[in-house]
């Protein structure tokens, strides 16, 4: 029964999760419309940005703290696991309770494999119970310029 239930949550989860992101095109120029790809690189990867801004802490839990140290811990080993490749973290200044990072995949099917199998995975869904940190997302999908040295 407990399993029956913790299965309903995940897709729950899941399914909230899906609903909040909104995707566009992304990756290599011969995936993309001929007016989005006169400008994109032909061997360019699915770039992903994505900005999360904590939820202030409470009671000493929660927080940006506690969401760097799930990323330390264990969610990036995870991610990259699963096929993601992280590029970078950076912490905002103007906003400290944010942290940005940049993910790349070959392309969307790529991406939206690695989350799919990522989000099932019960090592994640222990580090998140563990810290839990309500987060505000932001995703940006790009695909490198022509001329972008990082493709």
């Amino acid at each position: 029964m407990k399993k029956i239930l913790l299965l309903i949550l995940v897709n729950i989860f899941t399914l909230q999760l899906m609903a909040q992101e909104v995707r566009g095109p992304c990756g290599p120029s011969s995936q993309l419309s001929e007016e989005l790809s006169k400008n994109v690189a032909t061997d360019s990867r699915c770039f992903e940005l994505r900005f999360y801004t904590a939820e202030a802490s409470s009671n000493g839990k929660g927080g940006v703290d506690d969401l760097h140290q799930r990323f330390r811990e264990k969610q990036v080993s995870l991610l990259e696991r699963h096929g993601a490749e992280l590029i970078a973290f950076w912490q905002r200044l103007d906003n400290p309770n944010t942290i940005v990072w940049l993910l790349a995949f070959d392309d969307m099917t790529h991406r939206d494999s690695v989350f799919q199998t990522f989000r099932a995975d019960p090592e994640w869904l222990e580090l998140r119970e563990k810290y839990s940190v309500p987060v505000k997302r932001e995703l940006f999908f790009m695909s490198a310029s022509d001329y972008s040295a990082l493709k």
